[in-house]
């Protein structure tokens, strides 16, 4: 898959983790239902591989679906054989490049100029500034546009709907969001308020497009 191209597409990746496998898979095909074209499953969350293989047989083989955490090489193998087409991972390390020898992109996870500059070098498809918040919010991102134009851009971190609408007005590609879109639905709360956060976040994001 093209992931700076679906990034630029979409602009939202939803970040599910979650301690009920079962809800965590359903919050995930919900979320498929209200429009959201990139979801990631975070490898911390309970029986995280198998959401994912249960995710890619009811989503098909056309529909992206990332795993998140990705630290390890052993992680990356473990996602490629669950069905993720593409990884998501916190920082620079061995799980970005076994990633890419197993041909999946990486939303890799930076927060400097320096990682940046490595990121390039291992191959990500696109940087996860993360943990946005605290790296200095909208600010910091438009900071980076400056020394990096062209780079695919992801806030992580503290990001709820009015921060999304910052972060990519100040030149963001995307935004990755976990707990204020998903809130408790993961670990079994309400789909019926999953859907409207979804929507919400859809319409947030929207707006916001230049």
């Amino acid at each position: 898959m093209d992931l700076r191209a679906t990034l630029a597409a979409h602009r939202l990746v939803a970040i599910v983790r979650g301690d009920d496998a079962d809800a965590a898979l359903r919050t995930v095909l919900t979320l498929a239902e209200e429009g959201l074209e990139l979801i990631e499953v975070s490898l911390t969350g309970k029986d995280a591989l198998r959401v994912v293989e249960r995710a890619r047989a009811a989503l098909g083989p056309d529909r992206p679906l990332g795993a998140g955490t990705v630290l390890t090489a052993d992680d990356a193998v473990a996602a490629h054989r669950a069905g993720a087409d593409f990884v998501v991972t916190p920082g620079l390390g061995e799980g970005v490049v076994a990633a890419r020898e197993l041909g999946m992109p990486v939303l890799a996870g930076v927060m400097t100029p320096t990682d940046i500059i490595t990121a390039r070098t291992l191959g990500a498809a696109a940087l996860k500034i993360f943990p946005a918040a605290q790296a200095g919010g909208p600010a910091y991102v438009k900071a980076l546009r400056g020394p990096f134009p062209h780079e695919t851009l992801v806030p992580v971190g503290g990001v709820d709907e009015a921060a999304a609408r910052a972060h990519l007005a100040a030149g963001a590609t995307a935004v990755g969001v976990g707990s204020p879109l998903i809130g408790d639905a993961a670990d079994g709360g309400s789909l019926d308020a999953l859907r409207t956060r979804a929507r919400a976040f859809r319409a947030a994001v929207a707006e916001a497009r230049p």
